[in-house]
C-alpha cells in the first residue's frame, strides 16, 4: 500500500470518527448550550438536529477549504484532468468519511431520518469520490463539485428555525430563505453550464481518452445522477422561498393597513 493510499485512509477514518463523536455527544452538549430551545425538542427532532448540527460543520470545512483549492491551487487549475490532486485528496477524503458516517446514521435512524435521495445522493458521491481518490485523476472536478456543500448551512438553518417554531414570516426566516435559495442555485444549478461546458471541451483530447472508458462513463454518470436531484431540490427550495416571501410581503401589508386604522 502506497503512501498516499495510506493517508487517504487515515483522512477518511479519522473524518469517520470526528463526526460519529459530534453527532453522538458534542452536539447534544453544545445546542443546549447556544439555544436553550434544544432541550424541548423531542427524540426524534433532537435526532434530526444532531444530524444538521453535523452536516453543517462537515459543509463548512469542506467548503471553505475547496474554495481555497478552486481559487488558489495552481496544480489543478493548470491541469483539471491530471494535475496534482494532494490538496484535493484531503478534502475529498474528509467529505469521505462523513459521507460514509451519515449513510450509517441514516440507516441507524430510517425511521426518523431516512431519506431514499440521501441514499442515492451520498452513493453516487462516494462513488465517484473512490475513482478520484484511487486513481489521483479529475482533481479539479473533484474538488468543484464539493463547491456545492456552501449552500447546506442555510439548508439546515431554514430547519433549525422551523424546529424552533419561529414564524415563517419573520425577518431571519426570510433573509435565510433568499440567501439559501441564491447560494444554491449558484453552487449547484448555475455551476451546471460551466461543468458540462468542459467535459464537451475535453471530450476526445489526449488526457481525456487517458482517463480510460471506466472513469470517463463514472464521471459523466455520477455529475448526471447528482445534478438531477439537484434540480429536484432547488425546485422545491425556490417554491418554498417564494411562499414565504409571499407571506412575509402579506403580513408587513397587513401590518401597515392595521396601523393607518389605528392612527
Amino acid at each position: 500500500m502506497d503512501t498516499n493510499t495510506t493517508q487517504a485512509i487515515s483522512i477518511v477514518c479519522t473524518s469517520f470518527f470526528t463526526f460519529q463523536l459530534l453527532f453522538h455527544f458534542v452536539s447534544y452538549w453544545f445546542s443546549a448550550k447556544v439555544s436553550p430551545g434544544f432541550n424541548n425538542l423531542s427524540i426524534e427532532k433532537k435526532i434530526e438536529w444532531n444530524s444538521r448540527v453535523v452536516s453543517t460543520c462537515h459543509s463548512l470545512v469542506v467548503g471553505t477549504f475547496g474554495l481555497y483549492i478552486f481559487l488558489f491551487d495552481e496544480a489543478t487549475i493548470v491541469d483539471p484532468l491530471w494535475g496534482d490532486p494532494s490538496l484535493v485528496n484531503v478534502n475529498i477524503a474528509i467529505a469521505s468519511g462523513y459521507l460514509i458516517s451519515d449513510l450509517l446514521i441514516l440507516i441507524l435512524y430510517w425511521k426518523v431520518i431516512g431519506d431514499k435521495f440521501f441514499i442515492v445522493h451520498h452513493c453516487a458521491a462516494l462513488y465517484a469520490y473512490f475513482f478520484l481518490l484511487k486513481e489521483g485523476v479529475l482533481a479539479y472536478i473533484g474538488n468543484f463539485r464539493l463547491l456545492a456543500e456552501l449552500s447546506s448551512p442555510f439548508v439546515n438553518q431554514r430547519w433549525f428555525f422551523e424546529a424552533l417554531k419561529y414564524p415563517k414570516f419573520c425577518t431571519a426566516n426570510v433573509v435565510n430563505g433568499i440567501l439559501m435559495m441564491v447560494v444554491f442555485f449558484l453552487v449547484r444549478v448555475a455551476s451546471m453550464p460551466p461543468l458540462y461546458g468542459f467535459m464537451y471541451s475535453v471530450y476526445g483530447t489526449e488526457p481525456y481518452e487517458r482517463l480510460g472508458l471506466v472513469i470517463q462513463c463514472s464521471w459523466i454518470a455520477s455529475c448526471v445522477i447528482l445534478d438531477v436531484m439537484n434540480i429536484m431540490w432547488m425546485i422545491k427550495i425556490s417554491k418554498g422561498c417564494i411562499k414565504v416571501v409571499s407571506l412575509f410581503r402579506k403580513e408587513k401589508a397587513r401590518n401597515r393597513l392595521q396601523n393607518g386604522k389605528l392612527d
